[in-house]
């Protein structure tokens, strides 16, 4: 109702200031145009009016007898008093005749016509005015023989706000009328809305009670009601929808949070607890609750604000008992305040896993260290006893455990070297060396090798190579296992080529050979320990399956890239690559 009230008066306001606007403008041009068209310098009054007649002695009253002969067209009437005209001294501005003797006696110079009329030393017409001046004047200096008058035109707008009066009365009775037929209509109007509303008001209320079962019933227009009232059953509808799953989910998520193996406890910011499920009891053997707090259970392996203060989350390690268990800290929802996740993980099988996977490489280096002294020995007891053993025996036992002494003496250094990098232990020895000369020098250390197998052994090297910073024996290991392996793989007679260079801030050396390669099914597994693409042929040239883990281990230190690189044509290729100023915690 107040909307259609401010309505009705907006409406009427511009209306009315419209009309009494136009009104004024109307009268406004009116008067202007009529006095151009009486005080045209083609009209005989104008004619009249600076031409003197014989005989004459009062030019002032001639010019005043000449213009009420043109009341008419000028609109003065004697009777209406409306509108007056003036005949002025053009020099000092005095009162000399007019339809208004008293008013020609206290006429307002202030008019910005008249003023200009007074200062002006020519014939002309003044005549400019407003809408919002009071009055409506012309000021119309001329020459009459040898004598200046001004004539001045004043209309006081009796008429115009006589007939603007009238409208606003009209106006307002128009407003009072629309002000009553819209109070009737908004009632009306009001009662065909609110009775809807209503009802969706009600059922908005059942939804907010979780109640979706009852639905609005439909509407038979086509108006914004109808169209919410179909909206609202519709959302009441996918609600229930949305919700039933979201139980669904939830009842998914409860099965799954009871019944997983790690724990997972649940705090709110204040400490106290929220979630907590049978595993992460279980775990830290104790019973949750309630009352169980934070600061009783995680306190004192870090507190409650500083995990809230974490960006990410705190791992922490815990004995529980004979379990090993490691706690994942992490905030949540933290515009809400939110609170602390901890989830638990029963690490004692990894832990005593790895304690073994230790334990056996240890046992194992030592327990072979035993039987390579005693072959050692024995073969050292065949030597001095040659005379008495057939020289082809003796040689043949000779050949084999030397060859069986060599071997197990590599899988001890191969499986200490992988202890040591388990363990942390391993340090690198950092130093600055020419890149190019151990490329060099590796390719004379395998080329008498390479020969016994027939192998061209090719040297591609970019000039000036830089000096690196790396372990020189570590990656001199690492060299000469892909070249060893390069020379051990490819058939007898092939082509085997060693490459080095450089790029921004690294160096590269490459071993291509044409022999027999990997499948391709099995290139991802080469670095793993103990692996072997063809374990009789591993066997039968000597492999173990930790030299390439080993490499790979000693380039991670490294910070550098150790990859197999494609290529169309049969064997292998194998890239190393390394930072020139070594690894950044070096």
């Amino acid at each position: 109702m107040m909307i259609m009230v401010l309505l009705i008066l907006s409406l009427m306001a511009v209306v009315g200031a419209f009309l009494i606007n136009s009104v004024l403008s109307f009268y406004l041009n009116e008067f202007y145009g009529q006095m151009a068209e009486v005080f045209n310098d083609n009209t005989q009054l104008y004619h009249d009016l600076h031409n003197e007649v014989e005989g004459e002695t009062d030019g002032a009253q001639q010019i005043c007898d000449v213009l009420w002969l043109y009341s008419g067209d000028l609109g003065v009437n004697r009777s209406r008093g409306d509108r007056s005209f003036y005949i002025l001294d053009g020099m000092t501005g005095n009162f000399l005749a007019g339809s208004d003797e008293e008013g020609g006696k206290t006429l307002n110079y202030s008019s910005v016509n008249l003023l200009n009329a007074l200062q002006s030393n020519e014939i002309a017409v003044y005549g400019e005015g407003n809408v919002a001046a009071q009055s409506m004047d012309l000021a119309i200096r001329i020459s009459r023989g040898d004598n200046w008058y001004i004539i001045y035109i004043l209309d006081n707008k009796a008429t115009v706000n006589s007939l603007t009066e009238e409208i606003l009365i009209l106006v307002m009775q128009a407003l009072l009328f629309g002000l009553l037929i819209s109070i009737l209509l908004s009632f009306l109007l009001s009662k065909t809305m609110v009775t809807p509303l209503q009802g969706l008001t009600e059922s908005a209320r059942r939804v907010a009670r979780g109640d979706f079962s009852q639905k609005l019933p439909a509407i038979s227009s086509k108006d914004e009601i109808a169209v919410l009232t179909d909206t609202f059953n519709d959302m009441a509808g996918q609600l229930q929808d949305t919700i039933r799953q979201v139980e669904n989910e939830r009842n998914k998520l409860g099965t799954l949070f009871l019944h997983m193996t790690d724990g997972v406890v649940a705090f709110s910011w204040e400490g106290t607890l929220i979630h907590s499920n049978p595993a992460a009891e279980k775990m830290l053997q104790r019973k949750l609750g309630a009352e169980s707090r934070y600061e009783e259970l995680f306190g004192e392996m870090v507190t409650l604000d500083d995990v809230l203060q974490e960006p990410d989350y705190l791992a922490r390690d815990v004995q529980v008992g004979s379990r090993d268990l490691n706690m994942l800290l992490a905030p949540f929802d933290r515009q809400r305040q939110g609170g602390v996740l901890v989830v638990v993980h029963d690490v004692t099988e990894q832990r005593r896993n790895e304690a073994m996977h230790r334990e056996f490489v240890a046992n194992v280096s030592h327990e072979l260290r035993t039987p390579l002294t005693n072959i050692r020995s024995y073969a050292e007891t065949l030597v001095e006893d040659a005379d008495n053993i057939a020289p082809a025996i003796e040689k043949k036992f000779l050949n084999v455990i030397l060859s069986e002494s060599d071997r197990m003496t590599n899988i001890v250094q191969d499986l200490l070297t992988l202890s040591r990098f388990d363990s942390g232990y391993a340090d690198l020895a950092l130093t600055r060396f020419s890149f190019g000369k151990s490329v060099n020098d590796l390719y004379q250390a395998v080329y008498m090798e390479a020969q016994r197998h027939n192998h061209t052994l090719k040297l591609e090297l970019e000039p000036n190579l830089p000096g690196i910073v790396a372990d020189k024996d570590r990656i001199f290991q690492v060299m000469m296992n892909v070249v060893s392996n390069a020379i051990k793989y490819t058939p007898d007679g092939g082509c085997i080529t060693l490459r080095a260079g450089q790029r921004a801030g690294w160096v590269w050396f490459e071993v291509d050979d044409n022999g027999i390669g990997i499948p391709m099914q099995d290139r991802e597994h080469i670095f793993d320990r103990f692996y072997r693409v063809d374990k009789a042929r591993s066997r039968q040239s000597g492999g173990t399956g930790l030299g390439l883990s080993i490499a790979k281990e000693i380039v991670n230190r490294h910070e550098g890239v150790l990859t197999l690189r494609d290529k169309e044509e049969p064997g292998l290729a194998i890239r190393l690559e390394l930072k020139l100023e070594g690894p950044n915690d070096g």
